[in-house]
């Protein structure tokens, strides 16, 4: 898609969601780059890696215990070898009425088909003929206890695919498939300008009259380096235009991506960024409807061939002087543009919902985007869990205090309006809000709610929530694994649900009364497309989460958890004690999921073929989506029929096969 023009007046204001859609439109992908992978954490993959060799590459054995022939049964047998994590178990075959001692991790001796664990065992004092023995207890079935070659990842199998991050668990996954250098989409290199006669280094131990330190050339750069920007550092302009154009020459020159300038784009007569910005490139707006923050500019500039080697187009953001309104530039349009370079699919910042803890009052004129701590609060003040959002106090552009421990933005609409306490309002995460303190509740601590990873867009087609069943995670004890990962497993399919969005995250204790209502409350009043559970499926006492599921949905989706069980038996044999739930309520797609990270991405890949569509039927779309089906009524006749059937029997992607 080609950049939108410039707009034609350039003292008009336009909306945030515009400016930012025009930055996107301008902003081009880098090109990827091979890193060793020491240095992927944080990246985006700029292509799939497949497994060269299966995983395991031999038989293995799940227990400490004895490789046996299943058919043999109970009863005392010689121990004829060992075969442990590391030796192939020299080479002796195991046949009727022998067994083989086998550690964890071990290869199973050829001839054994079935691992009986140590625990199902005793040891046998007597030798014959120096073998020791061992009595079996227990019959086992073949089989059993053993990985199979390949059951984990199969040789060419893709395990990461291009565009998915690359995190702690990604580079574990590389290194076992013997991946040591990965191509990926790097971060771009930022450049930071300080402007202004009045500014001098934070260093000044004195100031003079009209003198202040320049806190903003400081505050952009650490906010760059902590989105693993390359930076270069430009000092402090004065504000002469001469001067000042030097400085950009030998920036853009040097292939930077993203210039920062802060101050000089406001009406002042010394105010010389903008004209500056304009003879080097193309001005697409200069004033942005927000407070704080609406003297900011974005340019684009591509430097000629006769002027310097670097062709490299650079993305100019003047950002306001006022310390605050910089910050709030930067969150807005800076972050958004350097993980949209970096390839991130979904650029923008995550928006819940929060409610106030104090009365605010909104602006007439401008959307407000009004500092505040977001905690996560068992009680929200609706009987919900939920996040409360406390203001910084005063919101003056000018105090940098606004933003210290601020976590969020709460995005206020230009009403004049007094937001009463509990009133409901958008807030963008701008910080990990799991570094602030856990909420004290009367009876117990609540750990907060984890950070989302970033969404697709703002306005969700497809409303997801994540409901983390754990008593572990809810008092505290434990960190929740499962929802991080099952936000970024809908991210990456976000485009493939057709626009999924999680819009709602909470945290219970695996009691079936607090499962119920937080599912009641989110089909009911927040109607939610998709509500996805993590754990409580299994068998111990404590697993109630298909309980709760069965008393609220009004439809089963059986056809869903069989796919699932299908999907999740070619990794553990273990799935068959899935117990898990799924079905509808409302308009609300209910599924169970487990509560193991890596198996919400196997689930969700495998129901992704269908869901999309069976979202849409719940809304009453009655369109069918394969072109075989035929609608009720229609008539076929039996020679297009009988060849119909015959390309269905050999359809690979038939959704009934």
């Amino acid at each position: 898609m080609s950049p939108p023009p410039p707009p034609s007046s350039s003292a008009a204001m336009i909306p945030v969601g515009e400016a930012l859609r025009i930055v996107l439109s301008v902003a081009k992908r880098l090109d990827p780059v091979t890193v060793p992978l020491h240095d992927a954490p944080g990246h985006v993959l700029a292509e799939d890696v497949r497994a060269p060799d299966p995983l395991p590459p031999y038989r293995a054995s799940i227990k400490d215990g004895y490789a046996v022939v299943a058919s043999d049964g109970p009863g005392e047998y010689p121990v004829v070898t060992e075969s442990r994590a590391g030796n192939d178990g020299v080479g002796v075959v195991i046949t009727p009425g022998s067994v083989a001692y086998v550690t964890t991790g071990g290869p199973v001796p050829d001839g054994a088909d079935a691992v009986v664990q140590v625990e199902d065992t005793e040891e046998v004092t007597d030798t014959l003929n120096g073998l020791k023995r061992v009595r079996i207890l227990t019959r086992i079935t073949e089989g059993h206890d053993i990985r199979n070659v390949g059951c984990d990842i199969e040789k060419d199998a893709i395990v990461l695919k291009s565009g998915e991050h690359v995190g702690c668990p990604e580079v574990g996954l590389l290194a076992t498939v013997g991946v040591t250098t990965v191509k990926v989409y790097p971060r771009p290199t930022v450049a930071v300008l300080s402007t202004g006669d009045e500014l001098v280094q934070p260093a000044t131990q004195t100031l003079c009259r009209g003198q202040i330190r320049d806190s903003n050339r400081a505050m952009l750069l650490a906010a760059a380096r902590q989105q693993q920007c390359k930076i270069i550092d430009l000092g402090i302009a004065k504000d002469n235009e001469e001067s000042l154009n030097e400085i950009l020459d030998v920036a853009i020159s040097s292939g930077i991506d993203i210039l920062l300038t802060s101050g000089g784009v406001s009406m002042g007569d010394k105010d010389f960024v903008k004209p500056c910005l304009a003879k080097k490139g193309t001005i697409y707006f200069e004033k942005v409807l927000m407070k704080p923050g609406k003297p900011l500019t974005f340019a684009q500039i591509t430097p000629k061939a006769k002027e310097t080697q670097c062709s490299k187009t650079v993305l100019a953001f003047g950002l306001p002087g006022n310390p605050v309104s910089c910050m709030v530039g930067f969150n807005l349009f800076v972050i958004p543009t350097i993980r949209h370079l970096s390839a991130w699919s979904n650029p923008q910042l995550q928006r819940v919902q929060a409610r106030i803890r104090q009365p605010i009052r909104t602006d007439l004129h401008r959307p407000e985007f009004h500092r505040a701590t977001l905690r996560w609060e068992l009680d929200d003040g609706s009987g919900m869990p939920g996040y409360i959002a406390e203001s910084t106090g005063q919101q003056m552009s000018s105090r940098l205090l606004s933003m210290k421990s601020a976590n969020a933005l709460l995005e206020l609409s230009a009403t004049g309006n007094m937001l009463t306490t509990g009133t409901s309002v958008p807030a963008i995460l701008i910080s990990d809000i799991s570094n602030f303190p856990l909420i004290k509740l009367p009876d117990r601590l609540v750990p907060l709610a984890y950070t989302p990873t970033p969404i697709a867009s703002q306005e969700a087609k497809v409303k997801v929530a994540i409901l983390t069943v754990s008593d572990t995670v809810s008092s505290g004890a434990g960190p929740d694994r499962s929802g991080p990962r099952a936000i970024s497993v809908v991210n990456s399919l976000s485009e493939r649900l057709g626009g999924a969005n999680v819009v709602a995250t909470a945290v219970v204790p695996d009691e079936k009364n607090k499962i119920k209502d937080v599912l009641k409350k989110w089909s009911d009043f927040d109607k939610i497309d998709l509500i996805l559970t993590l754990g409580g499926t299994g068998f111990t006492p404590r697993d109630v989460t298909p309980e709760a599921t069965k008393s609220v949905i009004e439809k089963e989706t059986p056809g869903l958890l069989f796919v699932m069980l299908q999907e999740s038996l070619k990794v553990t044999p273990f799935a068959m004690l899935s117990r898990a739930a799924a079905g509808i309520r409302g308009s609300t797609l209910i599924i169970n999921m487990p509560g193991n990270p890596n198996a919400v991405a196997e689930c969700m890949e495998a129901l992704i073929p269908a869901l999309k569509h069976a979202l849409r039927q719940i809304k009453g779309d009655k369109r069918e989506k394969h072109p075989r089906h035929i609608p009720h009524g229609e008539s076929q006749p039996a020679d297009e029929w009988d060849r119909s059937l015959k390309a269905a029997s050999t359809n690979k992607d038939c959704s009934c096969s």
